[in-house]
């Protein structure tokens, strides 16, 4: 029998470690963890669509066709488990098992495969979802709405805890049949179960949107609008934004959902249910804006089973340092270069700090690839790589800051739509001190401890000790001399 567990000592896992096996209304699917245990990574993702919930409003009860399609699914599963060795599993089943006649019967045959489940209340599904936006953004405030096949969790967040959560009848797979009584009583019965969330209405700051279904949503705003980047997570839409794009889509059918770019067919299903939904959930709940998470209930699972000091780390900096060390970068030797370069960091906001050692950490390990191949390369990493705890403003500081120690610090148009100039700006002012400063030594140790970066007035300073006076050199000077220029400072070499 394969066991789970709840074990969350040490920071990175060398290969797959973890699993989630999440039984939903909709799809069965194993997701298979590695990496580090703050920002952990994909390692495998395969699903079922059984639509287990598909007919529970109609006769309370999973079909028969169904469970023997989640079944046999399931029994894959373990096999591929049980096959790579990986022991710590957490199995959990939401709306439609917890809600079916015939749910107990399923959980019982499910049980013969050598895995336990645990059949999760709404509110503990809606906690549970919750856990995974805290984890994705830990300074997160505001509602998290999880949509799934079978129910709608919202519940509010702050402070890294949740409170209020509730689970209501709204799932992807019950929408249609509301939506067939016509417009007005399908607005009424949204309205109706939302007001068993008043609460939702007053909570300060975004709404937080979890699940398959919004993440079409946004890959359907992101292709209208033309959006530069890939990624729906962390991507934000105003109020009015979001109901313009809902109100689209939910007037199209199924087929023409599909032929959006990043709209599978199995969400295009319900999304222009979900659409007409979450217009009334908009206008009843006021948020401040709306957040697309890609992070939800499996991610969550893992994010609560975290003690305190390995939750509290910072998700951004844990995946950058993951990715970066196998490329020949520690957080010593960054951390090093991040505070030789720090004069050149004025203005911009304590956040920027954070990015800037990303960055740091990044050109570091760009500096390892073919010189041919390294800024496109490196612009995709800060782009379009999948961060925890990065909103897109942030992708673009990085990207920027990328080129900068790259040559290049000209910022792109498409680096412009995401972030002011004078952030970007800013952000390539930080790559160009990275290139001075691996120009100067290479980066090494001794480089940086016999040498110094000021900025006072309007001059900028390179100071070398005179023992060390070798490392001075043209290609040296023309670096320092592009950061001053850049800076707007004038500059000179002790």
């Amino acid at each position: 029998m394969i066991s789970t567990s709840k074990r969350s000592s040490g920071v990175t896992a060398p290969g797959p470690e973890r699993a989630v096996i999440d039984i939903g209304s909709n799809t069965v699917r194993l997701v298979i963890y590695g990496g580090p245990r703050r920002a952990p990574m994909i390692w495998l993702n395969e699903k079922v669509t059984a639509r287990l919930g598909r007919d529970l409003a109609e006769t309370g009860r999973m079909p028969d066709k169904a469970t023997d399609l989640a079944l046999g699914g399931l029994a894959r599963f373990a096999a591929i488990l049980e096959d790579i060795g990986v022991t710590q599993v957490d199995v959990v089943a939401t709306a439609a098992v917890r809600d079916a006649k015939n749910g107990p019967e399923f959980v019982e045959q499910f049980r013969k495969l050598g895995l336990d489940v645990r059949v999760l209340s709404g509110e503990e599904e809606a906690r549970t979802a919750a856990m995974g936006v805290i984890g994705a953004f830990p300074q997160a405030e505001g509602v998290v709405a999880d949509l799934g096949g079978g129910s709608l969790e919202l519940i509010a967040i702050a402070d890294g805890e949740c409170s209020h959560g509730v689970s209501l009848p709204l799932g992807t797979l019950r929408l249609p049949a509301l939506r067939e009584q016509g417009s007005a009583p399908f607005r009424k019965a949204i309205e109706d179960e939302l007001a068993k969330a008043q609460w939702a209405g007053e909570q300060k700051g975004p709404l937080y949107l979890v699940g398959g279904t919004w993440r079409a949503l946004a890959k359907f705003a992101m292709n209208a609008q033309d959006y530069p980047l890939s990624d729906p997570h962390a991507y934000t839409l105003s109020p009015k934004e979001a109901d313009h794009f809902a109100k689209q889509a939910a007037q199209m059918s199924a087929e023409e959902l599909a032929a959006i770019p990043g709209v599978s067919s199995s969400r295009a299903a319900g999304l222009a249910d979900a659409c007409a939904m979450l217009r009334p959930l908009i206008a009843t709940l006021k948020p401040q804006a709306l957040v697309f998470s890609s992070w939800g209930l499996r991610e969550g699972l893992l994010h609560s089973q975290l003690d305190p000091l390995e939750r509290a780390k910072d998700p951004l900096l844990s995946g950058v340092e993951h990715f970066t060390r196998p490329r020949g970068v520690t957080p010593t030797q960054a951390t090093l270069i991040a505070g030789w370069t720090a004069a050149t960091a004025r203005g911009g906001v304590n956040e920027d700090e954070r990015l800037r050692m990303a960055a740091t950490m990044l050109a570091l390990a760009a500096a390892q690839i073919e010189p041919n191949m390294r800024l496109v390369h490196c612009t995709d990493w800060a782009l379009h790589k999948r961060w925890l705890g990065l909103d897109h403003r942030g992708r673009a500081l990085i990207a920027a800051a990328l080129r900068g120690a790259c040559g290049k610090p000209e910022p792109t148009a498409l680096l412009k739509e995401l972030a002011s100039s004078e952030d970007l700006r800013r952000a390539a002012g930080w790559g160009l001190a990275i290139r001075l400063c691996r120009r100067l030594g290479a980066g090494s140790r001794l480089s940086l401890l016999t040498s110094k970066l000021t900025r006072e007035d309007d001059m900028l300073t390179l100071w070398i000790d005179p023992a060390r006076e070798q490392l001075r050199s043209g290609s040296v000077e023309s670096d320092l001399k592009a950061l001053a220029r850049w800076l707007d400072l004038e500059w000179r070499m002790e």
